[in-house]
C-alpha cells in the first residue's frame, strides 16, 4: 500500500518558478499530467484509495486554494504559489502558441454550448476537437487516439471535475510514443464561456473564492464547502 500523503506529491513552485516549469511542460517528449489539489480534492483522495492512487499517477500537482495553504503549514511544508487552473491554463495555452512546435489540441467536459464557446476562447480560436464531459472512460480514450496528431504536441484539457478527470488523465498518459500534455482544468470550460463568473478581486487575494462560490450556487456548493471544509481539517488532522 502506498503510503505516500498527496502533500508529499505536490510540486511547491515559487511565482518566479512558474514560466519554467510551462516551458517544461511544453517540452515533453513524452506523455506527461499536471493537476491541481485543492480542499475537495483533498477530501476526495482521503474517502477512496481509488481516486487517492489516481492523483499520485499525475506527473505533476499544484496547490491550489488556501484550504491546501494551511494543511501545509500545520505539516510544517512551505506552500509556494497559489496556482489555481483557472488562472494557469490560458496561460500554459498561450505559451504554447508562442512555441516554435506543432500543437494540436483537444478537450474534454461541461455541455454544449459552452464546451465549444469555452474551448473557442481557452485555445484562442486554433481549431481543436472535443467531446462533451458525461461520455464513458473508453469513449475519451478512443476519441483521442482517433484524433492525435503523432508528429505534434498534443494539448488535452480535462474540463469534467473530479474525479473523474484525474481517471481520465491516467489513461491517456499511458498511450505510449505520443507527445501529450494533459491538464485536469476542472471548471475551466465553464469560466471561459462565462457559464460560472469568477470572484472578484477582493475574495481572490483573501483566498476567498470558495466564499463566492458558494453565495453563487448554495444548493451545489452546500456540499463541498459547509460539509466540506469541517471534514477537510478532521482528514488533515490524520494526514490522509
Amino acid at each position: 500500500m502506498n503510503n505516500e500523503t498527496i502533500l508529499d506529491k505536490v510540486s511547491y513552485l515559487e511565482a518566479f518558478q512558474v514560466d519554467d516549469f510551462i516551458n517544461q511542460l511544453l517540452s515533453t517528449p513524452d506523455a506527461i499530467s499536471v493537476g491541481f489539489l485543492n480542499q475537495h480534492g483533498y477530501n476526495l483522495v482521503a474517502k477512496s484509495p481509488v481516486i487517492k492512487a489516481d492523483f499520485l499517477a499525475l506527473d505533476y500537482i499544484l496547490r491550489d486554494g488556501i484550504g491546501i495553504k494551511i494543511a501545509c503549514k500545520l505539516s510544517q511544508i512551505k506552500p509556494g504559489e497559489n496556482l489555481n487552473g483557472t488562472d494557469l491554463i490560458p496561460r500554459i495555452i498561450e505559451c504554447s502558441q508562442i512555441h516554435s512546435q506543432t500543437v494540436k489540441y483537444l478537450c474534454y467536459g461541461t455541455i454544449e454550448p459552452w464546451l465549444s464557446k469555452g474551448a473557442s476562447k481557452l485555445f484562442k480560436q486554433h481549431p481543436f476537437d472535443s467531446l462533451d464531459g458525461f461520455q464513458n472512460d473508453d469513449d475519451y480514450l478512443e476519441h483521442f487516439r482517433t484524433h492525435l496528431d503523432k508528429s505534434a504536441l498534443n494539448i488535452v484539457v480535462l474540463a469534467m471535475g473530479m474525479p473523474k478527470q484525474e481517471r481520465i488523465a491516467k489513461m491517456l498518459t499511458q498511450i505510449v510514443g505520443v507527445r501529450v500534455l494533459v491538464i485536469c482544468g476542472g471548471a475551466i470550460l465553464d469560466f471561459q464561456a462565462e457559464r460560472v463568473s469568477r470572484a472578484p478581486e477582493f475574495y481572490q487575494k483573501n483566498g476567498l473564492e470558495w466564499v463566492y462560490r458558494l453565495l453563487k450556487e448554495p444548493k451545489r456548493m452546500f456540499s463541498r464547502y459547509v460539509i466540506g471544509i469541517p471534514i477537510f481539517f478532521a482528514n488533515v488532522a490524520m494526514k490522509k
